[in-house]
């Protein structure tokens, strides 16, 4: 006789580092889709300082497309973020892709605050340090193995 528990196959450990990642991808996406919304649903209720300022940490200059930017970016990262917590591969690629890129584009931006101190060096310093400890943890040898199952 055979046990038909043992035939099963084990479910995926999702590593818990990975689901305060995908959280912070979900709460990432759902922040943009929320101001994309309300600039939808009343244009003139933010100025556009204010989206400029709103968009800026994550669409670095996107932000100027209006509010198809901020949704679709906004749909992109909880895309990302749903997909994490199922442990998919490509997804752990495009969450660091995008980490890598953010930190790209946060370099002249701490350079410039760095040159007279302001409180965007703090807050763009946090950035990087932030999206660089996510790509370093999705490339972890045992994460790439939780993924690969």
């Amino acid at each position: 006789m055979t046990n038909s528990r043992l035939d099963e196959p084990t479910p995926k450990q999702r590593p818990e580092a990975v689901t305060a990642i995908a959280w912070l991808f979900g709460l990432s996406g759902i922040y943009l889709g929320a101001v994309g919304l309300v600039m939808l649903i009343a244009p003139g209720f933010i100025s556009l300082e204010t989206i400029v300022h709103l968009g800026r940490p994550w669409l670095n200059g996107m932000e100027l497309a209006g509010p198809y930017a901020f949704l679709i970016s906004g749909w992109f990262l909880l895309f990302i973020a749903l997909e994490l917590r199922d442990l998919r591969n490509w997804a752990r690629l495009a969450a660091t892709f995008v980490c890598a890129w953010g930190v790209f584009l946060l370099i002249p931006v701490v350079s410039s605050a760095a040159t007279n101190f302001r409180w965007s060096l703090l807050w763009s310093g946090l950035g990087i340090i932030v999206r660089v400890v996510v790509v370093w943890y999705l490339w972890q040898e045992e994460v790439r193995t939780a993924f690969q199952r």
